[in-house]
């Protein structure tokens, strides 16, 4: 039975419990995830789960709830549409209520790669015995994933969806003494992922960050690789491109102001990787640009947040919208025009050419390669507190000169991006990956004016 066959099913379901006026949309996922882990140089997890999950919402006499489940035979279905009709009869009265998505075509990405979906513990374990040997008898650490989804939506109003698609992602550290060095990238197929590569790049950081010096908090010009990068997009997401954020007035987004660089131009790109076609109340998922030459253009909404502004859904309905707001979980800052830096370097604290050309125009600065355990002070001017990670270098006059004892820091994301706070982005983006597949970061290097750092990671 297919996903879209059970969608139907439940329709059909709440249209004899519930009767032909009530409002419905039910969303039914597959979704296929292994994972093989390693730590101390060697495999200690190969794991893998597949579910099918079905959330119905339903809209009955003025009042709305949802309900869940994992069980498609008639008998879980027909609970699941019994308990959600109960569940609407004692909620509150919704006069926000948006309605349902109209039927509208929805354009599938085509991004599903067969190799991926059913893809063997082998053929993930080749890509970590790839990263093991690259870094060279240092400890190594991390994962291989992949993953395929395949879902079906329909509502009571006649709109219908179908998608699939697939991830692999790959997150490894390389470790020697008290250094870490890391790599990760989020790609379409297993194929795109290159375990050498990625061990290769985490060694020649691991080593370049043994022995670090203290240097002294203050404002510095930096460097930040795109795994940095990838903190400063979710942070963004999450807090200032939020529609329901916005409407309470919990956003700095202000469309139409020139908040940001003029180099910076931010799309919510769902269809450019990873992800099914519509979201959770069956919108056609689309390219969304929250950011164009430096000018705040929109946020994200679900049917709820645009009605309440005036606009409508952009796709991005999701399952704890209603607290959380909607979020573009696949955010992309665009690179810099013409092709990649062709800049010399030898892999070490700088990994990449493109890298390599940021930091040999920075007089004195640092090159950060990660940021994390970040922890927002204020979501109105998204004042964010975090620590460095996997290696800090000190620059001077355009060389890495010395690794330096990680920093706290105390920034305002959309301040460090301002109008001439943005000295250089990279010409290739890296995709990153999130702790949720489907969800993932892409941006090039990026060098800034300044950032502040506050003191020791133990401060």
């Amino acid at each position: 039975m297919t996903e879209l066959d059970v969608a139907g099913q439940v329709m059909e379901l709440v249209r004899r419990l519930a009767g032909p006026d009530a409002q419905a949309e039910v969303t039914v996922t597959r979704h296929d995830l292994a994972l093989t882990r390693f730590a101390n140089s060697f495999i200690h997890q190969n794991v893998a789960e597949s579910g099918v999950s079905v959330r119905l919402r339903l809209h009955a006499d003025g009042r709305t709830a949802a309900g869940g489940g994992s069980l498609v035979d008639a008998d879980g279905l027909h609970a699941l549409v019994e308990r959600t009709v109960a569940a609407a009869r004692l909620c509150p009265p919704d006069p926000a209520w948006p309605g349902l998505t109209p039927p509208t075509a929805v354009r599938s990405s085509g991004l599903l790669d067969e190799d991926t979906a059913y893809a063997e513990p082998g053929a993930r374990a080749d890509r970590v015995r790839a990263f093991v040997d690259a870094v060279d008898g240092l400890e190594a650490a991390g994962y291989c994933r992949t993953s395929y989804r395949s879902g079906a939506f329909a509502n009571s109003a006649g709109h219908t969806a179908q998608g699939r698609t697939t991830e692999a992602a790959m997150d490894g550290i390389a470790r020697t003494g008290g250094a870490d060095g890391v790599a990760r990238l989020c790609a379409d197929r297993l194929a795109d992922l290159d375990g050498a590569a990625l061990g290769t790049r985490a060694a020649g950081k691991a080593r370049a960050a043994a022995d670090p010096v203290e240097l002294p908090p203050g404002r510095y010009e930096v460097v930040l690789e795109p795994a940095a990068v990838g903190d400063l997009l979710q942070n963004f997401s999450w807090y200032g491109f939020n529609g329901k954020r916005y409407a309470e007035r919990q956003s700095f987004a202000e469309p139409g102001s020139a908040q940001f660089d003029p180099s910076v131009t931010l799309v919510d790109d769902p269809l450019h990787a990873s992800a099914l076609p519509y979201d959770l109340e069956g919108t056609a998922r689309r390219a969304l640009t929250l950011v164009e030459a430096g000018v705040t253009s929109a946020v994200a909404h679900d049917r709820r947040s645009g009605a309440e502004v005036g606009t409508g859904s952009t796709g991005h309905g999701m399952v704890g919208a209603s607290t959380f707001g909607p979020i573009p979980r696949n955010l992309r800052l665009l690179a810099a025009a013409g092709p990649g830096s062709g800049a010399e370097f030898t892999p070490g604290a700088v990994a990449d050419g493109d890298t390599a050309a940021l930091v040999a125009g920075m007089e004195r600065g640092l090159l950060v390669s990660d940021f994390w355990y970040t922890r927002v002070l204020d979501p109105k001017s998204l004042v964010i507190t975090g620590l460095t990670r996997n290696g800090v270098w000190l620059v001077e006059d355009g060389v890495p000169t010395r690794a330096v004892r990680d920093f706290r820091f105390t920034e305002s994301y959309p301040r460090a991006l301002a109008p001439g706070a943005v000295l250089g982005l990279g010409r290739r983006p890296v995709r990153q990956p999130d702790r949720l597949d489907g969800v993932w970061w892409e941006a090039p290097a990026l060098r800034l004016a300044a950032w502040n750092f506050t003191g020791g990671a133990s401060g």
